[in-house]
């Protein structure tokens, strides 16, 4: 009975071993997914805030090349909450005003 008892022991001993070790493994598999992930939304981040940039230069550019009547004209067709998304209604959370750092 000693015999069986010890080799069952060990049996589960290497059980538990063969399942902690899969069970690194795939901490290991999502770990680097998700700083792979992680670098993907980095650089997509620093792509649309040099594409914001570029965008926002060149809005101010267009606004101190029109005449007073040409931005009054281009007003007019705007939707007021793109003219004033301050005034919103208190239920609509007005979007996140990002610096140049990231977050990630």
């Amino acid at each position: 009975l000693s015999l069986s008892s010890s080799a069952s022991g060990a049996s589960v001993v290497a059980i538990d071993n063969k399942i902690e070790q899969a069970m690194d493994l795939v901490k290991n598999h999502l770990m680097y997914a998700v700083r792979e992930e992680v670098e993907v939304l980095k650089e997509q981040i620093k792509e649309l805030l040099e594409k914001n940039s570029q965008l926002e230069r060149e809005n101010s550019l267009l606004k101190t090349l029109a005449s007073p009547e040409q931005l009054e004209k281009f007003q007019s067709r705007l939707p007021a909450e793109v003219l004033c998304p301050e005034e919103q209604s208190p239920g609509v959370a007005a979007p996140a005003q990002h610096s140049g750092g990231s977050a990630v």
